[in-house]
């Protein structure tokens, strides 16, 4: 890893922690030219898995992308960034085992269901985009 403040590439670790239930490495560095300490952080990469849009075209799964989403609907709630962390851990697991496509639909609906257990208003929230309401008995029909 590059240091953040000189670019030196060699640094040591000084830390190593399991996060994330086991899905997740934090380990701690220190820059061996300059002593500048910084975090890194390592998970298994989901490198192969293609999402299928609704117009047909396919791109790359992009978790930065969903968790952006999922931070929307989580707007000015009391939710922590590691519950999210958790979610987006379960279904990358998840789909791990399904085979390397996935439709932004089937995406959406995995959100919906997690949303839904535990978290209502950004179960609406999410909904709300995710399924493009128009108005309000858009939101009725999926409260009712």
């Amino acid at each position: 890893m590059r240091c953040g403040k000189c670019k030196n590439a060699d640094s040591k670790v000084i830390d190593s922690r399991i996060i994330d239930n086991g899905q997740t490495i934090r380990r701690r560095r220190e820059c061996e030219f300059c002593g500048f300490r910084f975090t890194t952080f390592e998970r298994v990469g989901i490198t192969d898995l293609m999402v299928i849009k609704k117009d047909g075209s396919k791109e790359m799964y992009d978790r930065l992308k969903l968790k952006k989403a999922i931070l929307l609907a989580f707007a000015k709630t009391n939710s922590k960034s590691d519950d999210i962390d958790d979610m987006l851990n379960t279904l990358e697991i998840k789909r791990q085992f399904q085979g390397n496509e996935i439709t932004s639909k089937q995406i959406g609906d995995d959100v919906l269901d997690l949303l839904k257990q535990d978290y209502p208003v950004a179960y609406v929230r999410f909904a709300s985009v995710y399924k493009s309401f128009a108005g309000l008995e858009d939101f009725k029909n999926l409260i009712g």
